[in-house]
């Protein structure tokens, strides 16, 4: 379930409640008149499935409430009512499956923003995974993958292609772009750095590194798993069950291939670093394709299903 605060002016109120009201599956209707005071209104409070929430959003924003008044949306995490399982009941498909494309676009315009955190993070993590692939270690590999933020971005670019958002797809792939870019130019200092105190060394770059050498050695593999990973991860963000983000995040070699690229630039190894520059691109394709595909779907089967459920007269 998801409760709904909202801020309406006087004169608006009873409109909104109607929509509200009409609206299945909503349920437990508060109404506090003038009880607003920033911005001045009545306040106005229910529930609603989640498979209902998407619908109501729409038919409340048409109304132009986002502009003279106030939406807010939270989820709830226990609602002890027969009245909310009845609501729940009687709203179209299942919540799992719906798809709020409101909270989908605010979520990933803010991490789809290019910012100092943003970028200490991605760099933090092409870091790491510089240790990793130096070192040939697996486990520093997996960890630089968990810290990589790179993925919101990603999503963000999927959003903003399914919904038309040309902001919102400047905004991320300019956080991608500057991102990487930034991360690797100071990886490729920090792994000079680390070779001037003589913790790394090309020999350890050029070595046998059974362990990560497929970090600079992309093949059809890596486009599978980038694909998976790409829906996987749409998924995540778009359900109610979003627990698998960070197996996502450490199934692709998004942030390990940008380090390798990096340290291999530092040392001249050429023909890794232009390996590890393909891999770094395979993945972000196929993350992109994987997930805007994945969207699609979920619009148009959610789209069905409501449909389907519609009385018929």
């Amino acid at each position: 379930m998801l409760h709904l605060r909202l801020i309406v002016p006087a004169d608006r109120t009873e409109e909104v409640v109607r929509t509200v009201e009409k609206t299945v599956g909503t349920t437990h209707l508060v109404v506090l008149p003038g009880a607003a005071r920033d911005p001045m209104g009545d306040v106005v409070m229910c529930d609603v499935a989640r498979e209902a929430g998407d619908s109501l959003l729409g038919e409340l924003r048409e109304l132009g409430l986002d502009e003279s008044g106030s939406i807010a949306v939270e989820n709830i995490d226990l609602s002890l009512s027969r009245r909310a399982d009845e609501a729940e009941e009687e709203a179209p498909g299942e919540g799992a499956d719906a798809v709020l494309w409101e909270q989908l676009a605010d979520a990933t315009h803010e991490e789809s923003t290019l910012s100092v955190t943003y970028l200490a993070f991605l760099t933090l993590a092409t870091m790491i995974a510089a240790c990793g692939v130096v070192l040939d270690n697996a486990i520093l590999i997996v960890g630089a993958m968990a810290v990589g933020p790179e993925f919101g971005p990603l999503a963000g670019l999927c959003t903003a292609l399914v919904r038309r958002a040309p902001r919102l797809a400047a905004r991320s792939a300019i956080a991608l772009l500057v991102g990487f870019a930034a991360a690797m130019a100071l990886t490729t200092g920090f792994g000079m750095l680390m070779d001037a105190v003589g913790l790394f060394s090309a020999d350890m770059l050029e070595g046998a590194r059974p362990n990560t050498d497929f970090i600079w050695k992309p093949d059809m593999f890596s486009f599978v798993v980038a694909v998976l990973a790409g829906i996987a991860g749409t998924l995540s963000l778009t359900s109610a069950k979003s627990g698998a983000l960070v197996g996502v995040a450490i199934s692709v070699t998004t942030v390990p291939a940008a380090a390798n690229a990096a340290v291999a630039l530092g040392y001249g190894e050429i023909h890794q670093m232009w390996g590890s520059t393909e891999q770094l691109l395979l993945n972000l394709v196929g993350i992109v394709l994987a997930g805007t595909l994945t969207l699609v779907l979920q619009k148009v089967l959610w789209e069905r299903q409501r449909r389907r459920a519609l009385p018929r007269g």
